[in-house]
């Protein structure tokens, strides 16, 4: 940094300054959260429903978790194909998008549908991924998504008909640019060997991601059956998470359906969304590096204590993948993750890991309220374990948070063909400015 720029950063510091009492104030709602942290009602949805808490005469009740898409438990939807040994992500897809679960003759065809539409259109690969590489692959994904508006013949109209082709075609590409992008980044970052692998419509999108992705196309049947679990309970949130929100915002306004699908990209990318997953993995790294048997509750729970104190890992206090804004007492993402995780831990011989996890989940929540003289209920979310089981599949952190695109690409989909067609007024709300009136100095005059 010149010290021209230094001086021109401390001129700018004062004026991104508010008094914090005046959130207070003024009754603002920040994050769109309530005093309690419920969040501000906004909008209606017939999607998703994530549901944590009970609310009583203005009292916040925890309870267990439940996330249902289309009124459907997704432990009901995950349960069923463990029981029939079958992939159901696209079978979540069609639910979402078309808000009843498909017949057996209904899932058959349009699996077969997406599988048509893995490929990217002709030069696509070499013009818009492969000739401007990033070293992120949620901002080279946000790219291409809004490339593709350059190849869609009709881009731009908002009947249902026309969202819900684009919203297919994304779908089942958005796999096919996060790979490319991936190995784009290998090669030109980090001089590995470029491997471009085309798709396989015969195979499902958790078999045909890890095809794309591996350098010998080879993959186990635990392995694709944990990746569809994966894909399955990430596909949708509801309306308020941050990227679905964010797509119902930029939706409001009239755009293209790539603009609002690349604006939610950007939002996921965030530390504090889909990218808590990698600051989890990272967190457990300080952990293995810095105490000597992570198996050792007590080693582990004075670790916990130092992290909540900004004492040790990153400074902020935080315990990354512990907490969440709906739920209480379980996040059932979690809870049915952690089940997959168990079961790889012990056939990838990573069993001390999964221990630590373990107690990290159970013994965070004490030392919290203990620390913070607080009786809050606390459960473990799902990037407590995602980042885990990726790991375990072999997948490079690189590709943790686009795997969360691949498969919130349905809901975000959903969610934007409902605010367009229901919505019906922009999303505008007020933000009160505090600073004041101010004189116009002469340019001689100021100082």
């Amino acid at each position: 940094m010149t010290e021209t720029f230094r001086k021109l950063c401390e001129a700018a510091r004062p004026a991104y300054a508010i008094d914090p009492s005046l959130y207070s104030k003024y009754n603002v709602k920040r994050g769109l959260r309530n005093a309690d942290n419920t969040g501000v009602l906004v909008g209606l949805t017939n999607i998703g429903d994530a549901h944590g808490y009970i609310l009583n005469e203005g009292d916040k009740i925890p309870d267990e978790g439940v996330l249902r898409y289309r009124g459907v438990d997704v432990r009901d939807i995950v349960n069923r194909c463990r029981e029939e040994d079958r992939h159901g992500y696209e079978e979540v897809v069609y639910l979402l998008l078309f808000g009843k679960l498909p017949t057996k003759e209904e899932l058959n065809g349009f699996t077969k549908f997406l599988g048509k539409r893995h490929n990217l259109p002709d030069g696509f690969t070499e013009d818009m991924i492969l000739k401007a590489p990033s070293p992120n692959i949620m901002n080279k994904l946000a790219r291409a998504i809004l490339a593709t508006y350059s190849y869609d013949d009709d881009p731009d109209t908002l009947t249902l008909e026309n969202m819900l082709r684009q919203s297919i075609e994304l779908i089942a590409r958005i796999p096919t640019m996060v790979t490319y992008g991936y190995y784009a980044k290998v090669h030109y970052y980090d001089k590995k060997s470029l491997i471009i692998h085309a798709p396989d419509e015969s195979l499902s999108t958790a078999e045909n991601f890890l095809h794309m992705i591996r350098p010998d196309n080879n993959f186990s049947k635990l392995e694709a059956d944990t990746l569809d679990e994966c894909l399955i309970i990430h596909a949708e949130h509801g309306g308020g998470n941050n990227s679905t929100f964010t797509t119902h915002v930029v939706s409001s306004s009239g755009t293209d359906t790539y603009s609002a699908l690349a604006a939610a990209v950007g939002s996921l990318k965030g530390p504090l969304h889909g990218g808590a997953n990698i600051k989890v993995r990272e967190m457990i790294d300080d952990f293995k590096a810095n105490i000597k048997d992570i198996t050792d509750a007590k080693e582990v729970g004075a670790y916990i204590e130092k992290i909540l104190q900004r004492q040790a890992f990153d400074g902020a206090g935080l315990v990354y993948g512990m907490g969440h804004a709906i739920y209480t007492k379980s996040d059932p993402r979690a809870v049915l993750l952690k089940e997959k995780a168990r079961v790889l831990a012990k056939e990838k011989n990573r069993e001390d890991e999964f221990c630590l996890y373990e107690l990290v989940e159970t013994l965070t929540p004490s030392i919290f309220n203990r620390l913070k003289n607080t009786d809050r209920v606390m459960c473990a979310n799902v990037d407590l374990y995602s980042g885990f089981v990726y790991s375990m599949l072999g997948i490079p952190h690189e590709l943790y948070t686009p795997i969360f695109a691949i498969s919130r690409a349905a809901g975000w989909c959903a969610h934007r063909m409902e605010e367009v067609l229901v919505g019906g007024k922009i999303i505008r709300p007020a933000y009160k400015n505090v600073v004041g009136k101010s004189p116009y100095f002469n340019l001689g005059d100021r100082k």
